[in-house]
């Protein structure tokens, strides 16, 4: 897995680590029960150290998005596909960002293509 950090960014690299992963889950790069690189083996990878990726995993892992054991390490689990509807966690970031949206003067029409070319990951 090639991670893309920017460490001049004020995003804290264990988050920016969560983040790709995430990402990486919803594209389908790691589907339900793959195995994640090892904290030591990603550090290694990307170049950070382990505590910062054993940081993310453990978020990871608090959030629902893997399962961890000390025999198979840490697997993409489908508990959050089984939540039903939309967390209001996700809701309050959905509010926020479109409050911002509005104050920048986005228009609906103009928000709404965006969130349907980011959801189908098409180029912007």
């Amino acid at each position: 897995m090639i991670m893309k950090l920017d460490f001049a960014s004020s995003v804290p690299i264990y988050q920016q680590v969560r983040d790709q992963i995430v990402q990486a889950i919803a594209d389908e790069i790691f589907k339900d029960g793959d195995r994640l690189p090892t904290v030591r083996a990603l550090a290694q990878e990307a170049g950070i150290n382990t505590m910062t990726v054993n940081k993310a995993y453990q978020l990871l892992k608090q959030e629902g998005y893997i399962i961890t054991d000390r025999r198979n390490g840490a697997m993409v689990c489908s508990q959050k596909k089984m939540k039903n509807g939309i967390s209001e966690e996700l809701k309050e970031s959905f509010r926020l960002i479109i409050a911002e949206a509005k104050i920048a003067g986005v228009k609906e029409e103009e928000l709404l293509t965006l969130c349907q070319k980011l959801y189908r990951r098409e180029k912007l």
